[in-house]
């Protein structure tokens, strides 16, 4: 069986990027002198590079190698993480950003498909472990990129020194060999119960990605922050994401019915007081409650895909689906704003995460 340690370490390494990119957003849009819609459109890239990667290297490459894949994604995601700090104009961070996503989908599906594994081999329930991991992750490289801002440091340092721990990581997993066997999937067929799960998954993660990718720019572009507050916005969303989800590990009594409804309905109220704040203090608040809500999404939908008898097969396939929303999220807002405000964006998000919560209610998941 594969060993957890490293697929968490795979898990903690994705959100330090995805947490310190956050926090240096606003200096990439400053270097590039690009506008918030041409921002989302670069962000949406990230799609670009990952989707592919993800249906066509990521799952056959985890079937075939286990967590040993892992390493091989944490390799490619380690020298993309220090290019989009290196652009200075919208075709080189468009180009970045679709590296960094082909890195960062190779990691996706691998560390998820991994966790799918081991809990039909052992019966342990990880997937909420794995994910609070990823938004500790999140936290650490918000509040270290936001703070490395207000020193002075820039953001190629910044994205150099996550890419080495990237890079570490990806060292780490190479000792680990093990594999779990499953049935291998011809083709691309793809059960509708999977796909529904998926676009629900995907839905969700609109959210997530908007205000992950989002918040540090909303406070200081709407409520004039410094960098050291803005860099609280993705910090405290992490943080409280990483709490929604570490509580999620003992929640055994309620079913996932309940807590990804009454889940996303808080998250609609986070968004809602964000899109309503008049200062920074407030819209950290929303933030938290935006990131309690969302929590325990993707472990509700990857456990739900991980107790399938093809758990790997479903796992990579949910993951796939559900991250669209994830990489599709950041551009949305990003066009939205461009046409309207961040604060329209946010609103938009709070419908998003509503409609997740009445799906959730109707539909049988346990």
């Amino acid at each position: 069986m594969p060993r957890r340690a490293p697929t968490l370490a795979g898990f903690f390494s994705l959100g330090l990027f995805w947490g310190a990119w956050a926090a240096v957003l606003p200096s990439v849009q400053e270097a590039t002198g690009v506008s918030k819609g041409a921002l989302g459109l670069a962000m949406l890239f990230v799609s670009v590079g990952s989707i592919p990667a993800m249906f066509l290297l990521a799952a056959p490459a985890v079937d075939r190698f286990g967590a040993r894949a892992v390493a091989v994604g944490c390799g490619v995601f380690a020298i993309a993480t220090t290019l989009p700090g290196l652009a200075t104009t919208l075709p080189v961070l468009i180009l970045a950003l679709t590296f960094a996503g082909i890195g960062s989908g190779l990691v996706d599906v691998a560390i998820n498909a991994n966790v799918g594994r081991i809990e039909a081999v052992s019966g342990a329930r990880l997937m909420p472990l794995a994910h609070g991991t990823y938004s500790v992750g999140v936290l650490v490289g918000a509040v270290a990129a936001g703070l490395a801002r207000s020193a002075g440091v820039g953001r190629e340092p910044i994205l150099l020194a996550v890419a080495i721990v990237i890079a570490l990581t990806g060292l780490f997993v190479v000792g680990d060999t093990a594999r779990v066997h499953t049935e291998p999937t011809r083709g691309l067929r793809i059960a509708s119960g999977l796909l529904v799960i998926g676009f629900l998954g995907a839905a969700a993660f609109v959210v997530e990605g908007g205000i992950e990718s989002w918040s540090a720019l909303f406070l200081e572009r709407q409520l004039d922050a410094k960098p050291a507050v803005s860099g609280l916005g993705p910090g405290i969303f992490g943080a409280s994401m990483a709490l929604g989800r570490f509580l999620g590990q003992a929640a055994g009594r309620f079913t996932d019915r309940v807590l990804l409804g009454g889940g996303s309905v808080l998250a609609a109220v986070g968004c809602a007081i964000v899109a309503l704040a008049p200062n920074a203090p407030i819209g950290l608040a929303g933030f938290a409650l935006g990131g309690a809500g969302i929590s325990l999404n993707a472990p509700i939908v990857f456990g739900v895909a991980g107790r399938r008898p093809d758990a790997g097969t479903a796992v990579a396939t949910v993951t796939t689906i559900g991250y669209l929303g994830l990489l599709v999220g950041p551009p949305l807002v990003g066009g939205i704003a461009q046409a309207t405000s961040l604060r329209i964006s946010f609103v938009a998000l709070a419908a998003i995460a509503a409609a997740v919560a009445a799906a959730a209610i109707r539909l049988r998941l346990d």
